[in-house]
């Protein structure tokens, strides 16, 4: 019937890009199991796919109680040694049997579940991305939240992070549309709560999670970026001051800006569509020139500086 997912990204807690050995260690969550990696055209891994069982409700815009039984996948990745994000979804079905039934059947279908009784896909879909999290509701949220702090702990992080942010969280829903073509509503709300409703054919919406998570990357680096310039205070502090501020940004985000290098063929027309409105890269390229300006005028000024002292000791 329809994907639901969560994605909440966030900075390692250390000062340096962690390095690949230590970054395989820190995603290996499951014995035996191979956490994933690629150097092209950045630094990414992402650990193995972690199983869920759940028993809960779904939330729904009507206030009507669904029950919903299997289990949710989820994994974390690291991008760049530096962001990281978890990653949990589910496949919403109706269950053939109307009932409950023992959880082997559930096991053998990762990332399924099924729902018991009468149920109206819309209702859930709009239920779960504009809802406040209920009591006893599927939340992926805590799924997601979890796996982000083990990797943590196993990263074993200095704590000296180079900037502060907060996590941000993605919650997306995708429903299978006859349309010839995807679409896409995203919103950011009030804090760190981002919204994605997926319109698309059936046959595209297994890779809706990468497109996601994709987009949960880019909006948290573009907020970061944003966040950084605006403590910067340029314009209010000295120029050399500015630019230590700034520096952060130059050191650690700007080589990581690459949207839709890694979703899937289908689904890369989405970002055609987000960079006419928001405008995603027009806002990254404005902020990344307003940054590199500060750090040319600090560069005049202080070759103007040096060449004055010049002078005077001549």
């Amino acid at each position: 019937m329809l994907a639901l997912g969560e994605v909440h990204t966030g900075l390692l807690q250390n000062s340096s890009a962690l390095p690949p050995d230590r970054s395989e260690t820190a995603l290996a969550l499951l014995l035996g199991e191979r956490v994933r990696r690629s150097e092209r055209p950045m630094a990414h891994a992402i650990s193995p796919a972690a199983v869920t069982g759940v028993d809960c409700a779904l939330a729904t815009r009507s206030g009507a109680r669904t029950r919903a039984v299997g289990t949710a996948l989820s994994h974390v990745s690291l991008t760049g040694g530096h962001v990281l994000q978890g990653s949990s979804r589910v496949q919403v079905v109706r269950s053939a049997e109307g009932r409950r039934l023992p959880w082997p059947h559930y096991l053998s279908r990762p990332g399924s579940v099924e729902t018991i009784g009468r149920v109206a896909p819309a209702d859930v879909a709009q239920g779960f991305v504009t809802g406040d999290q209920q009591v006893g509701t599927l939340d992926l949220a805590a799924v997601s939240g979890r796996l982000m702090d083990a990797v943590q702990r196993r990263a074993i992080p200095d704590r000296r992070p180079p900037f502060k942010m907060w996590r941000t969280r993605l919650r997306w829903v995708a429903v299978p549309s006859e349309r010839a073509g995807p679409r896409v509503r995203f919103t950011v709300g009030e804090g760190p709560l981002r919204t994605v409703v997926i319109e698309a054919p059936a046959e595209t919406l297994p890779h809706a999670a990468g497109l996601c998570e994709d987009l949960a990357l880019h909006d948290w680096l573009l907020t970061s970026l944003l966040r950084i310039v605006e403590r910067s205070r340029i314009g209010a502090l000295p120029r050399d001051e500015v630019v230590r501020r700034l520096a952060p940004a130059m050191d650690h985000l700007l080589h990581l800006w690459m949207p839709a290098a890694r979703i899937d063929r289908s689904l890369r027309s989405v970002w055609k569509r987000l960079e006419r409105r928001p405008g995603f890269t027009r806002q990254w390229t404005a902020t990344v020139d307003r940054v590199r300006d500060q750090v040319a005028l600090s560069t005049i000024a202080l070759h103007g500086a040096a060449a004055e002292l010049r002078v005077r000791s001549g």
